[in-house]
């Protein structure tokens, strides 16, 4: 057996003239938390739909826990949960009927009805359990589209956007609940716009461009990347800035209320010494110091921009 979740190698998808995937590599090991980003238009939507068997690639191989998603495709798609971006829903079933349904595609019966009624408990769907699928709102769709993912207890979970258009209170659900079931060794695979929820998220990170990996590390990794990225460092002082001298006030590159701020490049060490001694020279003090490093957006924009061209 595989020791990837998923592993591709070699996809190519076209419409026409447009190559949405070209050529990709990669390797999602099992169990990891694994973010795939890119801007609008990168291939996301098609590499997913290549995994959940949706879009046959033109060239190339993709296996799902060691199972081809073409000429293994009934072991591959049992082993997959996708969460899809469009609310897609049956408008002529309630929400139970609509997880037995599901159940029912995989081979499940009676014995997988204790499995769905937690699903209705965990994601706050009981009270709507007998409510047709037409009658909820976006939020509750959204639930339920996470239910019928995770329905069959798939190793591995994709979440495509899940998190787009949802109340704080269904984010909070839904991650409270896909933390658990990595803790419990299930391979989770998130795209999203939110940076911030990846960044805390996400152990392994692949950024797509133009249809092609352009970035392929662990976060931490990443995020070093952007260790000679601009960062700033702020300085609070003791009295209004309007009050200093201007050979300090054109030392930094913002100031306001009683705050000072420098940009540097890479360490910040000098910056920060040389700001210090101009304060010291002219008897300022200073009360507070912050500084503020690139984020996991930062290195995003530096690498799509740098690929974009």
């Amino acid at each position: 057996m595989s020791e990837s979740a998923i592993s591709i190698k070699g996809l190519l998808k076209r419409y026409g003239a447009v190559t949405a995937l070209g050529g990709v590599d990669l390797e999602i090991p099992k169990g990891a938390f694994f973010g795939l980003l890119g801007p609008n238009g990168a291939g996301k939507s098609t590499l997913i739909n290549t995994i959940a068997g949706l879009s046959r690639p033109d060239q190339g191989t993709v296996s799902v826990m060691g199972h081809d998603v073409i000429d293994d495709y009934q072991a591959a798609r049992r082993c997959l949960g996708v969460v899809p971006q469009e609310l897609v829903f049956d408008a002529f079933f309630t929400v139970r009927e609509v997880l037995r349904i599901q159940s029912g595609y995989f081979g499940l019966g009676r014995e997988n009805y204790d499995w769905i009624e937690q699903l209705l408990y965990e994601l706050r769907l009981q009270d709507k359990a007998e409510s047709n699928m037409r009658a909820l709102s976006g939020g509750m769709k959204r639930r339920v589209l996470i239910a019928q993912a995770l329905v069959h207890r798939p190793d591995i979970v994709i979440l495509d956007e899940p998190t787009a258009g949802v109340d704080i209170e269904v984010r909070q659900l839904l991650w409270a609940l896909i933390r658990r079931l990595h803790g419990e060794g299930h391979t989770i695979i998130l795209t999203t716009h939110y940076l911030e929820e990846a960044e805390t998220l996400c152990e392994h990170i692949a950024i797509l461009n133009m249809g092609r990996v352009v970035a392929l590390d662990s976060k931490q990794g990443l995020l070093s990347r952007g260790e000679d990225q601009v960062r700033s460092i702020e300085f609070v002082v003791d009295r209004p800035v309007n009050e200093l001298p201007e050979t300090i006030r054109s030392h930094f590159v913002r100031t306001g209320g009683q705050s000072c701020i420098v940009e540097t490049r890479g360490d910040c060490g000098p910056a920060l010494m040389a700001s210090l001694e101009a304060f010291q020279a002219h008897g300022v003090s200073v009360t507070e110091v912050r500084t503020e490093r690139p984020d996991l957006e930062d290195v995003f924009m530096d690498l799509t921009r740098a690929t974009s061209s």
